[in-house]
């Protein structure tokens, strides 16, 4: 993510590690092929960005590790292993060189903390079913702390307490303000810090957002993100002009929505970019469409490749049936964020804008069914246009059948019924 310059909590993403029995071989899961065979990049490789992406809550992963599983030709000739994104390189490199000195034994110890596909499917039926709750770190995969200590991107001793001291900050104020747990995996923090920045003899007042970052010699550095004045729209942004619907789509929402081409002032080179503003600080952020990855399965809702691409274009994408963590199911538009890097959640009131309409650059998927029946290809058609569509074949919870009309409902992208043909449904 490239610096140039109170959202719902984000989607936080992970892969796939591959163990290949035939060879004691650790991979990170890119894809699988039609043939039903695995595609896996190496943590060393130059495909490090192509890796699988997989929304982390619990009902997402099983949904998709299921699918995944079964896709394979020979599943028994792998195990898996669910890591964070960010982390995946670093646990690959330290599961291998585990295996690379362990005995035998030891080897089939590692078994024990793979995803196991008789533990994902027990869940799923338990949760479908209803029937209580569970935890997806300790049900069906465990990290062990022999291969990964990359729980937190940064380690207590890594953390330069010089220089926090020089803004009034030591490790009790952070845990005071719940925010070093933050800081060690690498993240900003969520809310703005009361700083004490010195400008020669005195101190000046100012919030920020804090990050630990490695700087370019490797070593642990502070970076501290400043609230800015909103960001002047007029003035080139590497050589993009705003128009006045990127202004409004950054200020309410925090992201632009559409692919921009971003000039690299030292090569010349346009580079396909997201845009999005960081909405505590009004920092401007892009971040390279060839960085951006999307998870297969949201909150238990698999995505299609048309869904997939319109979220890898930076445009929000309204999705039904997805299953929050208490097990309800909900609605939301998602989007893209390139400050965040991943996939958040934007509810109607992040949706208005201030003259009340919503987010420019809406792009609705039609459902290709209603209440469990099929739509025709017509009948999809007609929906794009925005027309009243006939539907019979209905089916109520009593087994009654029954028919009507149903239309796209332009704000919520949710389809409405009406026992009636009327244009106001």
């Amino acid at each position: 993510m490239n610096s140039i310059g109170n959202h719902t909590a984000v989607s936080e993403v992970s892969t796939l590690l591959v163990l290949r029995h035939s060879n004691n071989s650790v991979g990170i899961v890119q894809n699988v092929n039609e043939q039903g065979n695995l595609i896996e990049v190496q943590p060393d490789g130059s495909g490090i960005d192509t890796m699988l992406s997989v929304d982390s809550s619990a009902v997402s992963f099983l949904d998709f590790y299921t699918d995944f599983y079964y896709q394979l030709k020979n599943p028994a000739d792998y195990s898996f292993f669910k890591v964070k994104e960010y982390e995946a390189r670093e646990t690959a490199i330290g599961l291998q060189k585990y295996l690379e000195s362990s005995s035998d034994n030891e080897k089939s110890n590692l078994y024990d903390y793979a995803v196991s596909i008789e533990r994902v499917e027990a869940i799923r039926n338990q949760t479908k079913a209803g029937r209580g709750s569970f935890k997806v770190d300790n049900n069906f995969y465990q990290k062990p702390s022999e291969i990964s200590s990359f729980q937190y991107r940064f380690q207590m001793e890594d953390v330069p307490w010089d220089r926090l001291s020089e803004i009034s900050l030591d490790r009790d104020k952070l845990e005071c303000l719940g925010v070093l747990d933050c800081l060690l995996k690498g993240y900003k923090t969520h809310e703005l810090i009361p700083l004490a920045l010195k400008n020669g003899k005195s101190a000046v007042k100012a919030d920020a957002r804090l990050q630990l970052r490695l700087n370019n010699d490797g070593e642990v550095v502070v970076c501290i993100y400043r609230v800015q004045d909103r960001p002047n729209f007029d003035q080139l942004f590497f050589g993009h002009r705003f128009s006045q619907e990127d202004e409004i789509n950054l200020l309410n929402s925090g992201n632009m929505g559409r692919v921009v081409e971003l000039l690299n002032e030292a090569t010349g080179e346009l580079i396909p970019s997201l845009i999005s503003m960081d909405r505590l600080t009004n920092e401007l952020f892009f971040l390279r469409t060839d960085f951006v990855r999307i998870p297969v399965v949201v909150c238990g809702v698999q995505l299609d490749r048309a869904q997939q691409r319109i979220l890898k274009e930076g445009k929000p994408l309204f999705v039904e049936g997805m299953i929050s963590r208490k097990g309800k199911s909900f609605c939301a538009t998602l989007q893209f964020n390139a400050e965040k890097q991943c996939i958040e959640f934007l509810f109607e009131n992040d949706l208005k804008s201030a003259n009340g309409g919503g987010v420019k650059g809406f792009e609705k998927v039609i459902p290709t069914s209603f209440r469990g029946k099929p739509l025709r290809k017509w009948q999809i058609e007609k929906l794009k246009k925005g027309e009243c569509v006939y539907i019979d074949g209905l089916e109520s919870r009593g087994g009654k059948r029954y028919q009507g009309y149903i239309r796209l409902e332009k704000v919520s992208g949710l389809l409405e019924f009406s026992f009636k043909n009327s244009k106001k449904l």
